[in-house]
């Protein structure tokens, strides 16, 4: 019996890069409110659900706003990013994503999606790789925001895998920790410094072969 049996995938920074579309629809809001924030600052907001990145970026503005208010920005923000990625083609995956998808489903790998964002779908169909997968989990079906790994163990529900034979493939620290909480192996897709506490960390899926994956 093979070791893994399922891998779970983050969607932004690891399949696809939407974070400049994050990026633009979040800074247009912040302009609006009258401050502005930098890329940098931006990369605080990885990994993170669409409230709590309203409540940082507020924090920085030094605004404060009611619970309703929050909600009305927070659509106002989406509503715009919406408008972005329902122009995103196959092309704004990232290299090696499609080939590697392709490598696992010659394995007889599951593939699940583990993403917070709540657009994952409109994502994987513009970008032509929801076939892919056994299993979505999305920013509709938690409750819980990453480090907590709920997101990751309904996906190995879903494709009744044990959490032991899964393996996470996460771009943040956030879903690192998530990943090894649910007592999962993680490959981090980035910084091998920022990403320490992976099992395994690359720069890119077009590093990533089945031999890695599998001597985990």
């Amino acid at each position: 019996m093979k070791k893994i049996n399922a891998c779970l995938f983050d969607l932004d920074g690891v399949l696809v890069d939407t974070a400049i579309y994050h990026y633009k629809a979040w800074r247009r809001l912040a302009n609006e409110l009258g401050f502005d924030f930098t890329e940098k600052d931006n990369e605080k907001l990885k990994g993170i659900s669409r409230i709590q990145s309203l409540k940082l970026i507020l924090e920085w503005g030094k605004i404060e706003k009611t619970p309703e208010e929050l909600q009305e920005l927070s659509q106002k923000k989406n509503d715009w990013y919406l408008q972005m990625i329902t122009h995103m083609q196959p092309s704004e995956l990232l290299p090696g994503s499609r080939e590697f998808l392709q490598e696992l489903k010659n394995q007889g790998i599951k593939i699940a999606l583990g993403s917070a964002s709540k657009n994952a779908i409109i994502i994987l169909d513009k970008t032509n790789i929801r076939h892919f997968f056994d299993a979505i989990v999305d920013g509709n079906m938690v409750q819980t925001s990453k480090p907590d790994p709920e997101v990751f163990l309904i996906g190995a529900k879903l494709l009744n895998v044990p959490p032991q034979q899964c393996v996470v493939i996460e771009d943040a620290i956030a879903g690192i920790e998530a990943a090894l909480t649910a007592n999962m192996k993680v490959i981090g897709i980035g910084d091998k410094v920022t990403l320490k506490k992976a099992n395994l960390v690359v720069a890119g899926l077009s590093e990533m072969t089945f031999e890695q994956l599998n001597s985990l």
